[in-house]
């Protein structure tokens, strides 16, 4: 599954909407354990979560291209953590077990006609107590990219559907300027 209005910029400008280690300290990444990025994209936050775990880094994307890149991103950094799958995980799931994961990252993909089948999957992976993180694009037309306002996820539906999945919310809001939000969930 593809989500709709998702086409990526060039990675240098993609890349510049974030600092990721900013992003990952304000979504209480601390964990040692395996992490899943479900849709990488350029892997952006895969390589920011992989310098910062002992754990593997899970970067699956639906399409291809990406995950390469990710990876050829990850080896060129000396990163051995990380492994990539091309997968639709709203319909094909993640193929990893049950409670494999400390922590999953779902970031600007929660657009999808129907976001539940990924947020029950990432909920699926998660041990017990794991977190299940969520950025999205502020809902504001002056953003410079991000889905049309039509689509795109308010906080308050982010944390209403963490909780519909199985997740007790830890952080209701972090604010992460200019263009981005977050919420966070714990695997109950």
């Amino acid at each position: 599954m593809k989500v709709r209005d998702s086409g990526m910029p060039a990675a240098a400008t993609w890349e510049g909407f974030f600092d990721p280690g900013y992003v990952l300290g304000q979504l209480a990444f601390d964990v040692r354990a395996d992490v899943v990025d479900f849709g990488c994209g350029y892997g952006t936050f895969t390589i920011a979560a992989a310098s910062r775990t002992t754990g593997i880094v899970h970067a699956i994307d639906v399409e291809e291209e990406m995950v390469e890149s990710t990876l050829a991103r990850a080896r060129s950094l000396g990163l051995e953590n990380v492994r990539g799958a091309r997968r639709d995980f709203d319909s094909e799931g993640t193929e990893l077990p049950d409670a494999a994961v400390g922590y999953a990252m779902l970031f600007n993909v929660l657009h999808a006609a129907d976001p539940m089948p990924m947020l029950r999957e990432a909920c699926r992976v998660l041990k017990p107590g794991g977190r299940l993180a969520v950025i999205h694009w502020v809902h504001d037309a002056a953003t410079p990219r991000g889905p049309d306002l039509a689509i795109r996820p308010r906080p308050d539906q982010c944390r209403r559907w963490l909780e519909d999945a199985g997740c007790e919310i830890l952080i209701p809001f972090a604010a992460l300027p200019p263009w981005h939000y977050g919420v966070v969930g714990a695997r109950r």
